[in-house]
This record gives structure tokens, sequence and C-alpha cells, in this order.
């Protein structure tokens, strides 16, 4: 289905349901393919294509509310759909702040090509993603007595969505993604460590095919034979993979959602301090390639670039259009798109070399944070750090704290931004964290 067969599609199903009794209609229709294939002891393990699309209507029908979805594309099927989704909503309960976004926010078309897809995708041939595969196992099948597994996969996806508002939105996004992988485990003296490796990219010509076999072997031939360490305050670098993990809970306390639900521990903090003033964070929907790249958001405002951090002071909340209303406060945006952040000028090795006593986190394993207080207890792996040089691994611990505590003992950001991803987090180093055994 093309964008204009999608566009008539969606004049369609608002004609019918505004006809039919509702006040305001949004429809989202979105059509992808995906793919993808593991290989397992040199044989193809798995091997899955398929394509996909559906349509999201969202009714206003007497200050009341719903939203349904429907992957039946037929015009018969469609109007009755309509039919029942506007008579389902006239049941419901009126909310005074349901009603679409003021049109002159929305985006208006035109903008830099953001490089979010790249069509060679719909022109790969299985045996080209295969190959991939099969590459990434080869590099490193029988190299090791002490392997015991090797996995390793291809997948992208290619999609394309439009959404149209029935008071004068009509927009489009397009995207693309593909990455390799490997995932190894080894036998060792004290149990089966696995790590992996991933290269991903937007557009095919920019993945990295070679040597990610290898590096997830040498990743888990690092684990080998863990220990426990003493518990106690001990400085923390947290990889830059691992990172948007400990980010996570402090973005969705930025949600609007959040705060109205008062599952937010930053509630009434704007323009005030919240992290050290080595952290700071744009988001940046406009960034060329990036992986939460957009012109507008899930409900079709214009993308604006925004200081979330700026020196550690909170300059802005993720407030969509509804929640906006019932928090009284100016909407922002509905979600993150790119998170970029200010980074520092030492790399992760001489981060480390800074260390007299600390772990180096590659990893966490369970835990949770509580939203609305910000207090945090997750299982961790990584590495002891004794001046400056990589003792032996570390598994078996836990770090705990608050949010609020914890995010000002940063003391310094690398100069490595994760690549692979909307949060572009680099390695991180604090002081002070809490570690304890299991």
């Amino acid at each position: 289905m093309n964008t204009n067969e999608k566009y008539e599609i969606a004049d369609l199903v608002i004609k019918h349901a505004l006809k039919n009794g509702a006040d305001e209609v949004t429809v989202s229709i979105s059509d992808s393919s995906s793919s993808h294939i593991e290989t397992r002891e040199q044989k193809i393990d798995r091997l899955q294509e398929s394509i996909s699309n559906g349509l999201s209507l969202s009714l206003y029908v007497q200050n009341k509310y719903s939203s349904h979805t429907t992957n039946h594309l037929k015009k018969a099927d469609l109007l009755k759909f309509v039919e029942g989704a506007v008579a389902a909503t006239k049941y419901l309960s009126e909310d005074e702040f349901r009603y679409l976004p003021d049109p002159e926010r929305y985006y208006k078309s035109g903008g830099e090509d953001l490089r979010t897809f790249d069509s060679i995708f719909n022109t790969l041939d299985a045996k080209t993603k295969i190959d991939l595969a099969r590459q990434a196992e080869n590099e490193i099948f029988g190299s090791d007595d002490r392997i015991v597994s090797i996995t390793a996969s291809y997948d992208d996806n290619v999609s394309n969505d439009v959404f149209v508002a029935s008071n004068g939105f009509k927009g489009e996004n397009s995207g693309s993604y593909a990455g390799i992988s490997a995932s190894v485990s080894i036998k060792g003296e004290t149990g089966r460590p696995q790590d992996s490796w991933a290269e991903y990219c937007i557009h095919f010509g920019d993945l990295v095919k070679t040597g990610i076999g290898k590096k997830a072997l040498e990743r888990t031939l690092k684990k080998l034979n863990p220990k426990k360490i003493t518990s106690g305050k001990y400085q923390m670098i947290v990889d830059n993979m691992a990172a948007g993990n400990i980010l996570g809970p402090f973005i969705a306390a930025l949600y609007g959602s959040s705060m109205y639900q008062k599952n937010s521990f930053l509630i009434g903090k704007a323009d005030t301090k919240v992290a050290s003033e080595i952290l700071s964070i744009t988001d940046d929907p406009l960034l060329p390639k990036g992986f939460g790249s957009r012109h507008f958001d899930q409900e079709g405002i214009n993308s604006v670039k925004r200081e979330v951090l700026e020196k550690g002071i909170l300059r802005n909340y993720f407030i969509g259009t509804y929640y906006g209303r019932k928090l009284n406060l100016l909407p922002t945006t509905i979600s993150p798109s790119n998170l970029v952040f200010k980074t520092g000028d030492k790399d992760q090795a001489a981060l480390i070399k800074s260390v007299k006593k600390g772990v180096l986190v590659t990893g966490f394993n369970g835990g949770n944070c509580n939203g609305s207080t910000g207090d945090f207890s997750y299982g961790i792996e990584g590495f002891l750090i004794e001046k400056g040089e990589i003792v032996h691994p570390v598994n078996e611990m836990n770090i705990s704290g608050n949010m609020k505590e914890f995010w000002n003992t940063l003391v310094a950001v690398g100069n490595d931004p994760y690549k692979f991803g909307s949060y572009l987090t680099p390695s991180m180093l604090f002081d002070n964290t809490d570690f304890s055994g299991l």
C-alpha cells in the first residue's frame, strides 16, 4: 500500500466517523516488513519474514474518548468498524480534557531530510541476510575449546506510517534499521558466562559487518570466574551500553503522565537543580540518521530541539496535550526523541585509570525503582577496579540508593556516546555508590 492509498483510507475513515457522530478523529495507518535470521552450530536455526499493516483510530465523541485498532482494511469492513467504534464510545465517561491539539502546533510539512529510511532494504535477498549472520558465527566457531554455544542473527525492519487528524494535520514517517549480533556462552570454573555484541544501522551502507563474533567472544572471556566484593561504597563507572538502564527511571519521571499519576520524584522541579552540573541532556528530534528522529511526535506536534537538563538544572518535561491540560502546564512533546548528552574529554579507558577503587558496571540484572520516591535497587555485573586497573569480574552484587541523590554524585562523563539507540548515553562515573552482596 503506497502513501496516497493510506491517505485515501484515512480520509474515508474520518469522514465516516464524523458522519456517525464523532466530533474529532485521528487515524494512523502503518505497514512494516521485517526479517529475523538466526544461526547456531553453523546451521540456520530460525528464519522469519513478516509483513503487517494496521489502522489505529482515536475518537472524540461528546467529551468522551476511545481508541481502536484493526488490520481489516477493506472498505466494507472499515465502515462497519468505524460505526461500532463510535457507538461504543458514547457509553464511556466524559473527560473535559479530551480534544485535539491546537492546529497551530502541528508540523506543517517540509524541513530537512532526517535520513531515517533506506530503500535498499526492500531489495536485499534472503541469502545476503543469511550470509551476514553466518559470518558473525564463523568468525569464532571452533576457535576456543571453552565455547559452549554461539548464536548469531541478522534483523531488519522497514516501516511507513501516515497520521491524519480531522482538524487539519497530515504527516508521514518512514523508517528502517538493520542489525547483526552474536551471543557466546563459554564454560568456566565457576559457571558459564555469556555475553554478546551487536552492530546496528539505519542505512545499510553504514552497517559494520565484520568483527562482531570476535567482539562477543572477547567480552565473554573477560567474564570468566567472577567474584563477589566486600559490601560498601565504591566509585562506579557505568558502561555506555548499560547507562540507559539507570537513566530510564529518571526520564520516566519527566513524563506528564507520571506526574499526573503522582508517580514521579521530579514533580515541581522545573528550573531547579536535580542532578550534577556535569549532566546536560538535549532532546534533539532533528538529528540526521538518529534512531529517534522525527518531524512530529505521536500527536502530530512539530518537533523542536529542547534542553532537558542544563548543567544539572531541569529545563523541560515531556508533556503531551492531554496531560498538559490536566496539569495546567504548557505542553512540550509527548515523549523523548534522541537524548543527546554533553560529553567529556575522556574515553572509558581513561575514566578507569582515574579510579582508585571502584566497579565498572557493564550490565544490570533485575531490580526496580519506585517512581514516586526515586528509591532503587538493581543487580549488577561488571569488573572490580583497583588503582586504575581492571582486577577481576564481579557478580552477585546489588547497587541501591535514591535517584534524587544518585544523579548528584555524577563526577564525569565519557566521550563515547552509545551509537545504536535513541539514548546516546556515554560512560558515566559516579562517586560513593552503595554496593552490597546478594
